[in-house]
């Protein structure tokens, strides 16, 4: 059975840029582990599967995979998935379109506009941030990383539906030295809470620029050029801290470079008080291509 894919790259406004993603509009049909097989065909970051809402409220459901795993949550394959929706019903957009996506994680709304000639796409989650004890201490996370423990300034973990470990450096010349020890993260994070790395440089104040990279070997993706679930809990955990006590605090995060898929990311926290109340993720996304995978009967459900 054919099934139309949609290819877009998230978080650039140019081709070539940013993180690919497949989006499969209708994915009706096909089994949970068809699904699984398709995103490794793809080979891309993530897949999204498109399907019937559950509730008439939300826009649509959608499902995301890895090469090697389904995902509660992820950022980039959220924003692409709403835009690619958007595209291919609408050349231009006067209004922005509010989607809200079923995902595993709960109801994501992503607000996508038109700036320029491009489509930008902005999630909103609630400021629900998980953020536990007993991240490796630097020394251990540089051993993760291949470099010196006075390269590493702070180690934390934080998640929204992913679970991630925290690293800022003291370079953006270091973040691109780093390279993944394998045998060092087995020991160290394989098992832990939050096994993905995400590491940067620059500074945490709001309005900070970050310069970053990503590794989750865990869900078979060597390096991440955009990663949105990261920036949501990283911009949520820092505005927790007492520090911040503004009513939003906002980073920008460029990521993907060393890659040569340049992203640029839009954080944002939302606070009421000291509580967090809401985090946002945004960029543009670029169309690629359009085409059909055709899917055998033993993908489909029976």
């Amino acid at each position: 059975m054919k099934y139309t894919f949609h290819i877009v790259d998230v978080f650039s406004s140019t081709p070539f840029g940013g993180n690919q993603l497949a989006v499969l509009p209708d994915a009706a049909g096909i089994s949970t582990e068809g699904m699984q097989k398709i995103a490794r065909e793809f080979n891309f970051g993530e897949t999204t599967f498109v399907l019937p809402k559950n509730d008439p409220a939300n826009t649509c459901r959608v499902r995301i995979f890895t090469p090697r795993a389904e995902l509660d949550f992820a950022g980039h394959p959220t924003v692409g998935t709403a835009c690619a929706l958007v595209m291919k019903q609408h050349e231009r957009l006067s209004d922005p379109i509010r989607l809200i996506l079923e995902e595993s994680v709960g109801p994501v709304t992503v607000d996508v506009a038109q700036r320029n000639r491009g489509f930008h796409g902005t999630l909103t989650l609630s400021g629900k941030i998980e953020a536990p004890t007993g991240a490796p201490s630097p020394t251990d996370l540089a051993a993760v990383l291949s470099i010196e423990p006075a390269e590493v300034s702070k180690v934390f973990f934080a998640g929204v539906g992913v679970p991630f470990c925290f690293a800022q450096l003291s370079s953006n010349e270091v973040v691109d030295r780093a390279a993944i020890n394998r045998a060092a993260w087995a020991s160290t994070l394989a098992r832990a809470w939050g096994p993905h790395v995400f590491f940067f440089a620059g500074n945490l104040r709001d309005g900070g620029k970050l310069y970053a990279r990503m590794w989750a070997p865990a869900l078979g993706v060597e390096e991440d050029p955009a990663t949105g679930s990261a920036c949501a809990a990283l911009v949520g955990a820092m505005a927790s801290e007492p520090e911040f006590g503004g009513m939003a605090y906002r980073l920008s995060i460029q990521q993907g470079v060393s890659m040569g898929r340049r992203s640029e990311i839009e954080a944002e926290a939302r606070k009421s008080g000291s509580v967090v109340t809401s985090v946002s993720v945004g960029g543009a996304t670029t169309y690629i291509a359009s085409g059909e995978i055709d899917v055998p009967p033993s993908a489909l459900v029976s």
